[in-house]
């Protein structure tokens, strides 16, 4: 056994394929669900339409919370298995939706399904791959994820208008992706936890510490696991706006559901196939840079969508927000993992994604709030603005880490 992405390329190539379809389960609902709340169920609140998204990021932030050590304890294998089992239900729940209560439950049911799933792609990813190629590995997971996130926010649209309904056939793609991923983690995915072992051979030994300690360290303890942490819950904060905010916004200003279909695969894409380069980039590089300037690019890309009209100016801030946020995403996560030891970095990323995809829920509701009160367009500034301030608290607060590996 060893170490290395070429070495083992067979097992990283299908966690790519199976993380890819954990990607399209969220990608159905970026453009079609905030639709049916705010067309089918009549919901005149946008706090009330994003609540489908709150359920979903704070159940996806406790369980990435656990997943860790889940992994540790079971082994990566068996909760990536048990997060597909969880999410199996999901489509069938949206389709069949009798109220909008039920849209809520079925996203509680999916942040526990990503929560598991994607967590678990991600760090059997950097399991493998050792040290040295922590950012390209990272990349390649997340573009894998986001690139269908778009693509299937996309089909979803075009297939809602094709057939001039929202449900059931955009949801029929959820059940195919659900099967092949439930297959493909069963059959073919082996577990990692033998790669972790042979990895923290190579470091002097760590304290034994304990998921308490884990937790303070890597939310406030340590300056630049800090900073990673609230540049994350900022990044999702944005992005669980414009998943909330932007349909609306768009349908308000008298875009058509493909045409809004194509600003929302747009954002997405952009972030996923960007992430091959930026994640190995970082490697190179160093991460503070892309982050700061990751930040602020989507802090200007916010502005743009809220202060100018018309469908070119908004595909225009949609690809700025997707390369903003790819220099980003992977990024953050090789951070945290070059910080951490590898005898507690599952924990560590546990309690770094529990930060960050609590964003999804404080964003969906903060800019629901803000837009019924004050309109969309100040809603989606006010969120640019917590963005900007975001990047200088990583400018000041990180130092580089991407030569601390195992500290």
């Amino acid at each position: 056994m060893r170490l290395g992405l070429r070495e083992n390329w067979r097992q990283f190539a299908v966690l790519v394929l199976v993380n890819a379809f954990v990607g399209g389960m969220v990608g159905l609902e970026r453009t079609v669900v905030p639709l049916i709340g705010s067309e089918e169920f009549k919901l005149a609140s946008t706090a009330v339409v994003a609540s489908f998204i709150a359920s979903f990021g704070l159940s996806k932030a406790f369980t990435n919370l656990v997943s860790g050590q889940m992994a540790d304890r079971w082994g990566r294998k068996r909760v990536l298995v048990l997060g597909w089992l969880i999410g199996l239900p999901v489509p069938f729940l949206i389709i069949w939706a009798p109220s909008w209560g039920w849209i809520v439950g079925a996203n509680v049911l999916l942040g526990v399904s990503q929560g598991l799933a994607w967590s678990m792609t991600v760090i059997m990813k950097i399991d493998l791959v050792g040290p040295k190629s922590r950012g390209l590995a990272v990349g390649l997971n997340e573009f894998a994820g986001y690139l269908m996130v778009g693509l299937t926010a996309f089909l979803t649209g075009w297939i809602a208008s094709e057939t001039e309904a929202l449900r059931p056939d955009p949801f029929y793609l959820g059940i195919g992706y659900a099967v092949l991923g439930l297959g493909l983690s069963v059959l073919l995915v082996r577990d990692t936890s033998a790669h972790v072992r042979q990895e923290a051979g190579r470091y002097p030994q760590a304290e034994a510490i304990g998921f308490r300690e884990v937790f303070l360290r890597t939310s406030f303890r340590d300056r630049n696991l800090f900073a990673a942490c609230q540049a994350g819950l900022v990044n999702n904060l944005n992005d669980g706006m414009s998943w909330a905010i932007f349909p609306i916004y768009f349908a308000a200003r008298g875009l058509g559901i493909e045409p809004i279909g194509v600003l929302k695969a747009a954002y997405p894409a952009v972030w996923g196939v960007m992430q091959t380069i930026t994640g190995p980039l970082s490697d190179r590089l160093g991460r503070k840079g892309l982050i700061v300037w990751g930040m602020w690019l989507q802090a200007a890309a916010l502005v743009m969508v809220a202060a100018l009209d018309g469908f070119g100016w908004w595909l225009a801030a949609s690809l700025l927000l997707g390369l903003g946020t790819a220099m980003v995403y992977p990024t953050l996560l090789a951070a945290i993992s070059d910080v951490a030891h590898p005898t507690w970095r599952a924990r560590s990323l546990s309690v770094y994604r529990f930060w960050r995809d609590l964003g999804y829920a404080v964003g969906a509701l903060l800019a629901g709030f803000i837009g019924d009160i004050f309109g969309l367009a100040w809603a989606i500034a006010s969120v640019g603005l917590l963005t900007f301030l975001s990047g200088a608290i990583v400018a000041v607060a990180m130092q580089g880490t991407e030569h601390m590996s195992g500290q």
